[in-house]
């Protein structure tokens, strides 16, 4: 018999972690091939993940809600053991991180309850490897909430941790609360995270006049509501519009979606053709398809297109159509149709949501004839499109200007105008705008 590690595997370009949502199996079970052990969540979509061996769970290393970095064994499985007798007493482990950190013994949780949770009292978060680092080092907790983070959402990473000992074993300076005045401490409070600011002393009650119903935030709408406000704080954001008479591209869908449909076996709807548009564009204007590092600028090469799915709970998430630049117009329309079905279905991958470099936001889908959207970050524009209305609008014609019922629509983006300035942003839109107005009626799909 082999004992197979079950690590935590890679979901992603720019996730280094995950969270332990729900163990489906527990140390003794019997497990198959590519049967569901455990369903973990990132910042972007929870997944599950399967067992890479038949067996019997022999350990689990992680409890529930503990924050696991990608790579680390998270299970080991004893294969050639399914009738094997389940121990007695299956112990969950305390925490491991292999290959990582070989030399950091992790202390009992009573030993050292400075760092034992992951979460410190102003809602800062710390992966297991950190808190590790710290305990072994006699780092507080009190210390570790002012080491600067250079990880995403400002979190201390390993790098971090070492350099702030490393500073401190050599004599160097560090930062120390003793040292902080009270003065000084009185703008630091001004800006400290949004969940700290919503967050009452313990045993005081909030009263509510009137009649009125309490709804708690779930893990996805937090999630959104942290990345918009984040949005916001990084990106100085600037929102141009335009209008579009997009009625030859509206006569075009009516005409072809019956045989689209029968040929094509997928419905074909707005949205790939707005995403058709968007990457003539985005060819045109490549700085528009960028994010910002510190000071440097870095111009996606690849077109990845996000857009914005609203799901059945309320909330919403932004798959991505990856390299849209090389697909044509029945390829869009296939992966459009299948990245919605399967948010719609929570049968999206971690890899579905990353790697987006530009976004489009349908917000006419409800109704509404434009909107202001938040930058996906770390793009630097998102596109929304509204509702499309008939409208009477003037009009030239050979015979002079003539008044006509057309088919017009509101085009609104948001960009960063750290990088995009209004000409660019203003030029860019007026352009999408321009392609959609001389959209080719007479085409072929």
């Amino acid at each position: 018999m082999a004992v197979v590690d079950l690590v935590m595997p890679k979901l992603g370009e720019s996730i280094m972690e995950a969270t332990v949502l729900k163990w489906h199996k527990q140390a003794g079970d019997a497990v198959k091939m590519d049967e569901t052990i455990l369903e973990i969540a990132t910042d972007k979509v929870d997944s599950e993940v399967p067992s890479t061996a038949a067996g019997v769970i022999e350990e689990i290393l992680f409890k529930v809600n503990d924050v696991v970095p990608i790579g680390t064994v998270i299970a080991r499985i004893r294969t050639g053991a399914a009738d094997a007798t389940p121990p007695a007493q299956p112990v969950i482990a305390a925490p491991v991180v292999e290959k990582i950190q070989e030399a950091v013994v992790v202390e009992p949780m009573a030993q050292q309850p400075a760092v034992a949770k992951p979460a410190s009292s102003n809602g800062r978060f710390y992966s297991p490897l950190v808190l590790n680092i710290a305990a072994s080092e006699g780092v507080s907790m009190t210390e570790l909430e002012n080491i600067p983070g250079t990880g995403n959402e400002g979190r201390v990473t390993k790098k971090d941790i070492l350099q702030y000992v490393s500073t401190r074993k050599s004599g160097g300076t560090v930062t120390q609360p003793a040292a902080v005045s009270k003065e000084m401490m009185i703008p630091i409070s001004k800006v400290e995270p949004q969940e700290q600011r919503n967050t009452k002393p313990a045993g005081e009650l909030t009263t509510y006049t009137g009649n009125v119903e309490i709804i708690e935030m779930d893990r996805m709408r937090k999630l959104i509501a942290d990345h918009m406000v984040r949005s916001k704080h990084t990106s100085p954001h600037v929102t141009s519009f335009t209008e579009a008479d997009v009625t030859n591209l509206v006569q075009w869908r009516d005409k072809v979606k019956k045989d689209f449909e029968k040929r094509e076996g997928s419905k074909i709807t707005f949205t790939p053709l707005f995403i058709e548009t968007i990457v003539r564009c985005i060819k045109k204007f490549p700085l528009i398809n960028c994010s910002l590092d510190g000071t440097n600028i870095i111009v996606k090469k690849d077109i990845n297109i996000g857009m914005a799915t609203a799901l059945p709970s309320g909330n919403l998430i932004v798959p991505v159509i990856k390299n849209a630049d090389q697909l044509n117009l029945v390829g869009l329309t296939k992966q459009v149709n299948s990245l919605a079905d399967a948010a719609r279905n929570g049968k999206l991958k971690a890899d579905d949501t990353t790697g987006g470099t530009f976004t489009l936001t349908n917000v006419g889908t409800f109704g509404s004839l434009m909107g202001t959207p938040i930058i996906n970050q770390p793009q630097v524009a998102i596109l929304a499109v509204g509702a499309i209305k008939k409208r009477p609008v003037v009009i030239e014609t050979p015979a002079g200007d003539s008044i006509a019922i057309r088919h017009m629509m509101y085009l609104s983006m948001s960009y960063d105008h750290r990088i995009v300035d209004g000409s660019l942003g203003a030029t860019f839109l007026t352009a999408v705008a321009k392609e959609l107005e001389n959209f080719n009626a007479n085409r072929e799909y």
